[in-house]
């Protein structure tokens, strides 16, 4: 019959409390033992004495006997100087898995070209920027004229120095230029519609 040492759970739901127990390889992990050797309570402080307790001369007959701890024991065993347990290695745990490999070396792949295309990039669109900017300049040219064009009346009051405008309490009887020639013409439209 193969023996185990192992960590049998208790407590409650979130409130982990585990029994140290000799126990069957067979038997399920809460289920029958042959006998109880210690607990853990990892709730408690690492540096609190009770937070792990064995019962050290049970534990040697057992170990003697053949008994094999579980990892977790086994460092327990070797934290009260019971069981060695020598250093383990394993390279490969930080290793990503193969998707992780593949989606970098897609990332990778993707930076390269985002890369070159960018190299490519300012050599080819130097053109194309310049007649940007051609097109640019000319939609500002076409739209200037239009923003600036001022009423008669203001382009006139403009252009007469201030020895020649009218006085405040002066009233003009003739209409600007620009608006006796704009009047018959909106009723001769009228007119026709």
């Amino acid at each position: 019959m193969a023996v185990a040492i192992r960590l049998a759970r208790g407590g409650s739901k979130k409130r982990p409390y585990y029994k140290v127990v000799v126990s069957d390889v067979r038997a399920p992990r809460d289920g029958k033992f042959i006998e109880r050797v210690g607990s853990y309570n990892p709730l408690l402080a690492k540096d609190n004495p009770e937070r792990v307790k064995l019962d050290t001369d049970r534990v040697k007959h057992w170990l003697s006997v053949g008994a094999q701890p579980t990892d977790r024991v086994h460092r327990f065993l070797d934290a009260a100087g019971l069981l060695e347990r020598g250093a383990r290695n394993n390279p490969k745990k930080g290793e990503p898995g193969e998707k992780a490999k593949e989606r970098a070396e897609e990332r990778a792949a993707k930076e390269a070209e985002a890369a070159a295309a960018a190299a490519a990039a300012p050599a080819e669109e130097a053109p194309a920027q310049e007649e940007t900017v051609e097109v640019m300049a000319e939609a500002v040219e076409e739209a200037t004229p239009a923003a600036e064009e001022v009423p008669a009346e203001a382009a006139a009051e403009e252009a007469t120095p201030a020895s020649e405008a009218p006085n405040e309490g002066e009233s003009t009887s003739e209409p600007a230029e620009g608006a006796a020639e704009d009047a018959p013409a909106e009723g001769a439209e009228k007119a026709e519609g």
